[in-house]
């Protein structure tokens, strides 16, 4: 299914939004000197261009599970993937509302819903990404801010706050929240959960 409101603008455009470097290292996905010695995988729904899906597939020694229900998302990504050399970024066109996630339960380190909690089934999106990560695993957020103007982003009306968010990871259950948001300059937020059981 797709999300409402999910259109992609031009990649060099959407792309001038995110200081990604950043945002990964707000998240804790920094490349450690151990990387060989703890392979991880990590799930993204909706990656979109690959934005995020490149640059951390990179920091870890594990395999990046890039998910979209857009084909030309899916293959926009993977042939970035294939052109920067990105051996472990693993691609699906999936609708994981419809089909899941095509992955075990609790088989992934860390899950990003990035830009994509402003859909009909937020809820439904929260469960999904919980159970594929494991206990002591990472389920982080970012999203539009309500608060200032933004130069993309679904209506206001949809767009989920950061209240809104924690009220719905409370409801998913098995999730402990972060003890604040984090700050994601200049028109984001981010929310880092890890799954307690």
């Amino acid at each position: 299914m797709k999300i409402r409101e999910s259109g992609m603008p031009e990649q060099a455009y959407w792309e001038s939004f995110f200081d990604v470097p950043a945002i990964l290292d707000a998240f804790g996905f920094n490349l450690s000197p151990n990387r060989q010695s703890n392979p991880c995988d990590i799930v993204e729904v909706g990656c979109g261009y690959g934005t995020f899906a490149l640059p951390l597939a990179q920091r870890i020694h594990g395999v990046f599970h890039a998910l979209d229900v857009d084909s030309t998302m899916v293959r926009t990504t993977a042939r970035r993937a294939t052109e920067a050399g990105i051996k472990n970024l693993h691609t699906s066109v999936r609708d994981i509302l419809s089909d899941g996630f095509g992955l075990p339960p609790g088989s992934c380190a860390a899950a990003l819903l990035f830009n994509i909690l402003h859909a009909e089934a937020s809820l439904a999106l929260l469960r999904g990404a919980r159970d594929i990560i494991q206990p002591g695993g990472l389920l982080t957020v970012i999203h539009w801010r309500s608060d200032v103007p933004t130069p993309r982003g679904p209506p206001l009306s949809i767009r989920p706050t950061p209240v809104q968010v924690l009220d719905w990871a409370e409801q998913t259950g098995g999730l402990i929240p972060p003890a604040t948001p984090l700050d994601l300059p200049p028109w984001h937020y981010g929310l880092k959960f890890i799954r307690s059981t």
